[in-house]
């Protein structure tokens, strides 16, 4: 029996023997490994692209509780890799929303909703609730709370992510193996890291590393096979392929080492540098720049975004460098004009406004959350992406 069930496994109902016939059969599995399913625990942190594969699943095969921590709502940019979420839902709470799903996926387990956002003050008493715990978030400060919490709390932590037609995956487990720590000592930096809306995803891809995810949840719960323990799974779309890079655990790891530096959590946003990743630059809000252009001022606006993001929307009117060539072109851009500068976000635009500063224009502003808020407040024929 797995370390995860020291304790008496339940019984299962002949509709349960019905549901799960084809699993039921495999030798690894048989009632007995059903039975571990049914009393085990997953906590999924994030219902999007990975977590909902990954709990999907999960339900189907029986896991006995689920839990979905997100405090964020369904987008219409989610719905093509999101699959769980349909356009009536636009607006609405992921996690609630994604407990409905599941509740339907499978009506003899019980799936619980986290409306809330994974934070240093909530991460001890949500994890330490559940067996394992799979990362299914986005973001640098999430992943190194979620290894953090559960090295103190001595959980599994089921890891993947994604980035346009790649993804990885591993299970962090200080007590059988490395931490995500060991593998990764240091985040980047802060401006060095595209999101998904920025560097893009294809919408398969999160399915297919969710549904790893998976299946390495219900390897340690049953205690079968090889979970992924110093080993980082590489996929790549393109090729097709998969490879695997071996890692071993940091003796001087702040966390799981034999002297640990870390004894609580942090503030892993500042550890991250998440606070000081955008330069502070001047800005104009979407509503008082659509007034200076009705206005006798003369603007440049300048689009700081990839040519396929300018095919896609742009403000009318605007030149288009993209950031990567701008240090080579601002030649083409008018000193004595008030310099409007726009991305999809701000993100980009910000490091834009801060170089052309630093070249000497006197007159250069962000647009406050790029184009995505200038098709939300002023034009909304522009579509959001």
């Amino acid at each position: 029996m797995s370390r995860l069930h020291e304790k008496t496994l339940p019984g299962l109902s002949q509709t349960e023997v019905e549901r799960y016939s084809r699993q039921l059969v495999l030798p690894e599995m048989g009632p007995k490994g059903q039975r571990k399913l049914k009393a085990s625990s997953a906590l999924v942190v994030g219902a999007g692209g990975l977590g909902i594969p990954a709990s999907v699943y999960l339900a189907a095969a029986g896991v006995g509780r689920i839990g979905v921590v997100d405090d964020d709502v369904v987008e219409k940019s989610n719905l093509h890799r999101q699959v769980v979420y349909s356009e009536e839902d636009i607006g609405k709470k992921k996690a609630i929303v994604a407990v409905e799903r599941l509740r339907k996926v499978n009506p003899h387990i019980s799936v619980v909703s986290h409306e809330v956002s994974l934070t240093s003050e909530n991460a001890m008493e949500l994890v330490k609730g559940y067996d394992v715990v799979l990362d299914c978030t986005d973001n640098f400060p999430a992943r190194y709370l979620i290894n953090d919490a559960c090295v103190l709390l001595h959980k599994p932590d089921i890891y993947a992510s994604i980035f346009r037609f790649d993804g990885q995956a591993s299970v962090f487990d200080a007590d059988r193996g490395p931490c995500y720590r060991c593998l990764f000592p240091e985040p980047p930096p802060a401006d060095s890291v595209q999101d998904c809306a920025v560097a893009g995803v294809l919408g398969v891809l999160p399915g297919i590393m969710g549904s790893i995810q998976a299946v390495e949840a219900i390897k340690l719960i049953l205690g079968e096979g090889q979970p992924l323990f110093g080993r980082l799974l590489l996929f790549t779309a393109t090729d097709m392929t998969f490879n695997e890079l071996h890692f071993k655990k940091n003796q001087a790891c702040p966390v799981c080492g034999p002297n640990p530096t870390v004894t609580g959590l942090i503030d892993y946003e500042e550890f991250c540098g998440v606070g000081r990743a955008l330069p502070q630059v001047g800005e104009v809000a979407p509503k008082e720049l659509s007034r200076l252009l009705a206005g006798s001022r003369r603007i440049f606006l300048l689009d700081v975004r990839e040519p396929y993001e300018h095919d896609l929307c742009r403000i009318e009117g605007s030149k288009l460098i993209p950031l990567g060539e701008l240090e080579s072109r601002t030649g083409e851009i008018d000193k004595e004009s008030d310099v409007v500068v726009y991305c999809h976000v701000g993100v980009r635009s910000a490091r834009a406004v801060e170089m052309l500063s630093a070249k000497g224009f006197k007159s250069v502003r962000n647009l406050k959350g790029g184009i995505r808020a200038w098709a939300e407040e002023v034009d909304s024929s522009i579509p959001v992406y």
